[in-house]
């Protein structure tokens, strides 16, 4: 599901559903993360990374413990970028090399209304203004919830490039459905405060894509080089 949404240089595992086996085993010093965590926390942060191994293993990269890092970003091993996500039944990882990608973000969010109350504090006006007219032609689809996944990916992929914290209301995101597939579509991200530099050139927005399958909406961000 997420790797239909990236360029083919990013490899992709996710896993849907939760057979109640027992996911790898942690390395010791992951462990010790979620050591006082609940278990579904315990369980999610290691699905997640076993995902992310094998990703790894499909680059060619040993494994190797991923730790939560400044604001949760995981620190992933030098050459490599990447994005984590996980929500009730998936969880998927995604890496790329440093040098095809400058950044990556990935997010995925049950294909529900978000609760009452998230949407005002999330989206500007003409977001909102925005989301209205998509619910009118395409009502089976959940907006609220595909903007907030969208905004998560934006900030997924902005984190790594500049450590700058980035507030919902600081990018102003339009959504696209695709013409020939009313499921699937993108978005443009406006960055509404400096954007990052990459390759000695400042960047004002991001592109991504989405899609709604399995009871899920998945968005993804990928941050091409400089030409």
């Amino acid at each position: 599901m997420i790797e239909e949404l990236l360029p083919d240089e990013v490899v992709a595992v996710e896993v849907h559903g939760d057979d109640g086996s027992e996911p790898a085993p942690l390395y010791p010093e992951e462990a010790a993360v979620v050591a006082q965590a609940v278990e579904k926390r315990r369980r999610e942060f290691a699905l997640v990374r076993a995902c992310a191994r094998r990703a790894m293993e499909k680059l060619g990269v040993p494994p190797r413990p991923l730790l939560p890092g400044e604001r949760g970003a995981p620190g992933w091993p030098p050459g490599l970028v990447g994005s984590m996500t996980h929500c009730d039944g998936y969880c998927a990882a995604t890496l790329v090399r440093a040098t095809d990608l400058a950044s990556l973000g990935i997010d995925a969010e049950p294909h529900r209304p978000l609760p009452g109350g998230v949407l005002d504090a999330v989206a500007l006006p003409a977001e909102a203004a925005r989301l209205r007219h998509l619910a009118v032609q395409h009502p089976e689809i959940h907006w609220d919830r595909l903007l907030f996944s969208a905004k998560e990916s934006v900030y997924k992929a902005w984190f790594p490039l500049t450590g700058l914290w980035l507030e919902f209301t600081e990018a102003d995101i339009e959504v696209f459905v695709d013409p020939d597939e009313r499921l699937h579509g993108g978005f443009r991200a406006e960055l509404l405060v400096p954007g990052p530099m990459v390759d000695g050139r400042r960047l004002t927005h991001f592109e991504g894509r989405w899609t709604v399958q399995r009871g899920l909406v998945a968005t993804a961000i990928a941050v091409p080089h400089a030409p």
